[in-house]
Order: structure tokens, then sequence, then C-alpha cells
């Protein structure tokens, strides 16, 4: 920052300082509660899409699954998992694994829909620069479970995008990468995929 040797220029600074850090402070404050309304919205919508039913039309289906699913970057989560490995992948190759990818993740979210009936409190949500970090606790069963959330901004989506999901301490991203990195290491990217498109039909079928 450029230095200024007048007291005036100085005192200018330090207002302008003070205003930066209202204006941030309050950026902050507006991504946290945008975040807030995007999950509660997202929360609200998937629970009037189960309502009481057991069953669903392959609509309500696809309609729970891009309700669940469209807060997450799968891309992004896609290249966790992957770890270094990602560097070493095409852009086509990249392309067709965060797809196969996402595919899996959006049918298995629906193994079990009532999960998604569970009362769900916002304990923290905490953003920093495009980065945001969300803490909830869903009661299910009367079982309360601490999810957490850690999100960045996707400027091409113009919207709050999940990277991991974390379950009780537990990683989403980092459970896939201990999977697909180890298959990858030993066997190489094209068997890691071979494998992930037979995930894919087996659920497809049994669905």
């Amino acid at each position: 920052m450029k230095r200024f040797t007048l007291l005036f220029a100085a005192l200018l600074l330090a207002a302008g300082s003070f205003a930066s850090a209202a204006q941030a402070q309050s950026s902050s404050d507006a991504d946290s509660n945008d975040i807030r309304r995007l999950l509660e919205e997202r929360d609200r919508q998937i629970k009037n899409v189960l309502g009481d039913k057991e069953s669903f039309t392959d609509e309500q289906r696809d309609k729970l699954m891009d309700l669940i699913n469209g807060v997450i970057n799968f891309r992004a989560m896609g290249r966790t998992a992957l770890g270094p490995h990602w560097q070493d992948l095409s852009p086509a190759q990249r392309d067709t694994f965060a797809t196969v990818f996402s595919r899996i993740v959006r049918r298995q979210s629906l193994s079990d829909l009532n999960v998604y009936r569970s009362d769900v409190t916002y304990e923290q949500i905490d953003v920093t620069g495009d980065s945001a970090y969300v803490l909830t606790t869903t009661v299910y069963k009367d079982v309360p479970t601490k999810v957490e959330y850690t999100l960045g901004y996707d400027d091409e989506a113009d919207a709050w995008k999940a990277h991991d999901i974390i379950l009780d301490d537990v990683s989403t991203a980092e459970g896939y990468a201990r999977s697909f990195q180890n298959v990858v290491r030993r066997h190489g990217f094209s068997v890691l995929m071979k494998s992930l498109r037979n995930k894919l039909n087996k659920i497809n079928k049994n669905s």
C-alpha cells in the first residue's frame, strides 16, 4: 500500500482502512446470509417433494436428485478425490471422470430418503473471501449428527457450491480419495474409470 507522509493523508488512509474493514464485514455477513438461505431453501424444497410419501415417480426422483446434489461442485470434489493424479489427466478425461462420478453420487443420494426429513440446525457459518465453512446438526431417528460443509464461490455458476461434506468428522472427499488414488496408483486411471462405470451400471439396474 502506498505510504503517505502527511498526517492528514495518514488519517484519511486510516479512515479508509476502517471503511474497508466494515465493508468486508458487511460483505461477509451478506454472504453468510446468502449461504444460510441457500441451504434452508434447499432443505425446504426437498421436504416439500418428500411430503409423507413412501413412493415417488421418476420425475419426483429426478427432482430430488437435483435438489439434494445441486449444492455440490462435483468437479472440485473429484479433483480433491484424485489428488495429484488430477494433474496427469487431459481435459477430456477430467470431464468424463467428473460426469461419471457425479452420476454415481446423485444416484446413491436416493438410497435413504428418510434422512432428508430430518430436522436441521445451522450452528455456524464462516465466510472468508470466496471460501466458506458451515456447521449444522441433523437429528435423524433422535440421533444428532454433525454435518459440516466447505464451500467455494463458483463464478461460472454465480453461486456457492460445496467442495466437501463432512459427517461426524469423516470427510466425503477424503473417503473417495483413499479409494480412488489407491486404484490409480496401482492400476491406472483407465481401471478406475472402468470400475466407476461398472458401479454406475449396477446402480442404474437396481434403481
